[in-house]
C-alpha cells in the first residue's frame, strides 16, 4: 500500500513539473505579441546609447586621448547585441504568422518556443548592458609630465622678483604676466626658476609648458614644443599648423595650465598657436619674457614686471670670480675699467665677464681694455659680442 502511494505521488510530481514546463514554453510563444515590440524599442535605445558613447570616443580620439579598455569592450558587446537584436526583430513577422488560436499555439511549436525564449533573453541582456553604459569619462589623457625640470644657472639676486611673480601666479585675477628687461639681465634664469618652482610647490595646475620663442619664430616649431609637453606622439608633428592648433586647444581648454614663453620679440597670436586665453574662469596662466615693455602691452599682460640685475660692477665681478680678481693686486682696477666699457649692459657684462674669468695676467686685461676701446660695445648684438669674447679668449692662448 505504501509503495502504491509513493508511486502515485511521484507520478503527480512528474505531471506537475511537465505541466509547468509546457506552460513555461507556451508563455514564450503567447507573449511574442508583447515582447517583440518591446525588443524593438529596447534596440532603438541601445543603438542611441551606443552612438552617444561612440561619439564621445571619437571626440577623445580627435584630442589624442586614449579610450578606456572597458569602454571599447562595452561598445564591441553593444555592436554584437544590436546585430543579433536586429536579426530577431526582422524575423518577428514570420514567427507571428506561424501563430494561431489567439497567438498561443504555433504551427511550428519548437521553432516558436526557441524564438520567443531568445527574444525574452535578449531583452534582459540589453537591459543589463544599457545599465553598464553610463560612463563619467570614456578616455584618459595621454601620460605627460606635469612639470619638466630645467637645468638652472645660479640666479643672481632674483629672489625678490621670483616672489613678486609667484604672488601674481597666486592672484586669480591675473592671467597673463609679462617679464621685461635688458638682454642678459636674467629673464630666462628667472623664468626657469618659476618653471622649476611649480614642480616643488603645491598647486592645482595640471601641466606646465615651456617653449623658447626667439626672434623670427616658427609657429609650427612652437606647437611641436607644446605638443611634446602634453604627450602628443612624434607623428603628430606632421600635421598642419591649423590642425595642431585645434588639437592643442582641445587639450588645454580642458586643463588648468601654465604656458611659459621665453624671449618674445613681438606679439604672438595665441589663437594661431592653439593656446586658450588665460582667464579668471579657467584659472590658467601665461608668463613670457621680452626685452620690450611694448610687447607686454601688445600681449595684454595684466601684470608687467621689470627684471633688473645687480649694479654693473657687482654683476661683472660675479661672472669673473674672486679667484681671478685676487690673482694680482692691479687686476681689480683693470677689471673695473673693463666693466665700465660694457656700458652698463647686462648681456655685455655677462659675456665679457665670463670671457675674462680665467685671465690672471695684467697683459690680458690691458688687451681687453684696448679691444673694447675700438668697439662700439653698447650697440652690439650677440654676434658682435661673441666676436669680442672670442678675441679675448684667443689672446689668452697665444
Amino acid at each position: 500500500m505504501g509503495n502504491c502511494c509513493s508511486v502515485q505521488c511521484s507520478f503527480e510530481n512528474f505531471l506537475l513539473r511537465g505541466w509547468d514546463f509546457i506552460v513555461g514554453h507556451a508563455n514564450y510563444v503567447c507573449k511574442l505579441k508583447q515582447t517583440l515590440p518591446t525588443l524593438s524599442a529596447a534596440l532603438q535605445e541601445l543603438r542611441a546609447l551606443r552612438n552617444d558613447v561612440q561619439r564621445e570616443v571619437d571626440v577623445a580620439d580627435q584630442r589624442l586621448l586614449k579610450p578606456f579598455e572597458r569602454v571599447q569592450l562595452w561598445l564591441s558587446t553593444a555592436d554584437t547585441m544590436i546585430t543579433e537584436a536586429e536579426n530577431l526583430v526582422s524575423h518577428g513577422p514570420q514567427q507571428m504568422n506561424n501563430l494561431c488560436l489567439g497567438g498561443c499555439i504555433s504551427e511550428n511549436c519548437l521553432s516558436s518556443y526557441k524564438f520567443g525564449k531568445r527574444v525574452a533573453e535578449m531583452l534582459q541582456e540589453i537591459s543589463d548592458h544599457k545599465s553598464k553604459g553610463a560612463f563619467e569619462k570614456v578616455a584618459e589623457d595621454q601620460p605627460a609630465a606635469s612639470v619638466v625640470v630645467r637645468p638652472l644657472e645660479q640666479p643672481v639676486a632674483l629672489e625678490s622678483t621670483i616672489q613678486k611673480v609667484w604672488s601674481c601666479i597666486e592672484d586669480k585675477d591675473v592671467g597673463i604676466i609679462g617679464l621685461y628687461g635688458l638682454g642678459g639681465v636674467g629673464k630666462t634664469t628667472l623664468l626657469t626658476q618659476i618653471n622649476n618652482k611649480f614642480g616643488t610647490t603645491g598647486n592645482d595646475f595640471k601641466v606646465v609648458i615651456w617653449a623658447l620663442v626667439s626672434k623670427d619664430y616658427d609657429v609650427g616649431k612652437i606647437q611641436d614644443r607644446i605638443g611634446e609637453n602634453i604627450g602628443f606622439l612624434e607623428s603628430w608633428k606632421n600635421k598642419s599648423v591649423d590642425q595642431k592648433a585645434v588639437d592643442i586647444y582641445g587639450i588645454l581648454s580642458n586643463k588648468r595650465f601654465v604656458v611659459l614663453l621665453d624671449d618674445l620679440w613681438e606679439r604672438m597670436d595665441l589663437n594661431q598657436v592653439g593656446i586658450p586665453k588665460p582667464s579668471q574662469e579657467n584659472g590658467s596662466k601665461l608668463i613670457f619674457t621680452t626685452r620690450y615693455l611694448e610687447v607686454c602691452g601688445e600681449m595684454v599682460a595684466r601684470k608687467k614686471i621689470k627684471v633688473e640685475c645687480l649694479e654693473p660692477w657687482e654683476l661683472f665681478q660675479d661672472k669673473v670670480g674672486d679667484e681671478t680678481l685676487n690673482s694680482h693686486p692691479d687686476i681689480p682696477n683693470l677689471a673695473k675699467q673693463v666693466a665700465e666699457r660694457c656700458g652698463g649692459l647686462p648681456l655685455s657684462l655677462i659675456t665679457i665677464g665670463r670671457a675674462m674669468a680665467c685671465k690672471t695676467t695684467l697683459g690680458e686685461w690691458k688687451h681687453a681694455i684696448e679691444m673694447l676701446k675700438r668697439c662700439a660695445l653698447p650697440k652690439m648684438e650677440n654676434e658682435g659680442l661673441n666676436y669680442v669674447k672670442n678675441q679675448m679668449l684667443k689672446h689668452g692662448k697665444e
